[in-house]
């Protein structure tokens, strides 16, 4: 028999045990973090939702389009109104966005362009009059977008404040992205645990940049503690599952900042006894999101996930594909009912004003 090389060992899994897949949400959920992929249709996504118990849906980036070129998702500016039209006011009580306001912004890296923030600010103002539940801000700030002098944009940069002061006035949250997962700033080589995603992706990739990760994380934490008045929702577990200790500790520190799990459930659920801990300990702090293209078995991966104590289960990828570069089988959770309502509904519909729940 030929021998097989370790990189090349697959072994098929003998594990029997019990499945508990839930075709509906436990209690009515609110998906707090979701794009409009690739222009699905409402009454597409109303059938998903309604098939899975999903209430309400919060498209974060309102006033972009996120259509499907070589495999993967780019983005384009448009008005809010466009969205509010053809989903909100088709179907009223079932969907809600934020808005980009001006940082929707990437054929050019200069942001800090004369009456940049002024022009923020109005285009958030009139965005929230037309029905924004709050404003969204992508990765790119830290890592991309510079200043009028070439000068790459700190998050914590004091230029910017006028704007998370004036979310905080208009009563709107901010969620902002910083950094994305501890592996995409790792050489990209056979150690690297996102070694596949990556070399599906080389853009992902942030090995090269001149921030760290952790130069942006602590940009990202002087910024929301400076802004005691504006609620944070920090996507991805605060983008460091992978440390639930310091993100923890960062929640403990900031009563103004909220995180949401949307795309991490595969970090959470490798790590079943700390995860559900963290979850039980920050119930009021945390809200349910997706984000990948909506399908009823991604959402029903995630309600198993949060409430069974199913094991050894597969789950969806960060553009919601199943079992193609799966790197570890989830743990559910099994959480308390007193959470899951929390969790799925009641934390964004109080966090996020003026949500149609």
């Amino acid at each position: 028999m030929k021998p097989v090389l370790l990189k090349d060992f697959r072994p098929k899994s003998l594990l029997n045990v019990p499945s508990h897949v839930p075709e509906k949400a436990r209690f009515p959920v609110i998906d707090a973090h979701n794009h409009l992929f690739g222009e699905l249709p409402a009454e597409r996504l109303v059938e998903v939702m309604d098939a899975v118990g999903v209430r309400c849906w919060v498209n974060v980036t309102g006033n972009v389009t996120m259509p499907l070129v070589n495999n993967t998702y780019t983005i384009a500016r448009r008005e809010f109104r466009v969205f509010a039209e053809n989903y909100i006011d088709r179907y009223p009580g079932r969907f809600a966005a934020l808005t980009m306001s001006d940082f929707a912004q990437w054929d050019d890296p200069v942001l800090l362009r004369k009456g940049f923030v002024d022009d923020c600010i109005r285009h958030l103002e009139e965005d929230v009059a037309l029905g924004a539940r709050g404003l969204k801000v992508t990765k790119e700030l830290g890592l991309k977008f510079q200043d009028r002098d070439g000068v790459l944009l700190a998050v914590d940069d004091p230029r910017l404040s006028p704007i998370w002061r004036c979310a905080g006035e208009l009563g709107v949250p901010v969620l902002i992205h910083v950094s994305d997962p501890v592996a995409f700033f790792e050489p990209i080589d056979e150690r690297n645990e996102h070694y596949l995603t990556l070399q599906e992706f080389p853009g992902w990739s942030f090995v090269d940049s001149p921030v760290s990760k952790a130069a942006l994380l602590a940009q990202r934490n002087r910024m929301v503690a400076a802004h005691p008045g504006t609620t944070f929702i920090l996507p991805h577990v605060a983008n460091l599952p992978e440390d639930l200790a310091s993100v923890s500790e960062l929640l403990d520190a900031n009563p103004n900042v909220v995180i949401d799990f949307s795309a991490r459930i595969d970090e959470l659920g490798r790590q079943p006894y700390t995860a559900r801990d963290f979850l039980i300990r920050h119930q009021d702090r945390i809200l349910f999101g997706l984000d990948m293209p909506v399908s009823v078995e991604a959402y029903r991966c995630y309600f198993r996930f949060l409430e069974t104590r199913d094991e050894w289960f597969d789950y969806p990828d960060y553009i919601g594909r199943f079992g193609v570069y799966t790197r570890w089988k989830l743990f559910g959770l099994g959480l308390p009912d007193d959470v899951l309502r929390k969790i799925y509904h009641d934390n964004a519909a109080r966090v996020i004003a003026g949500l149609p729940v």
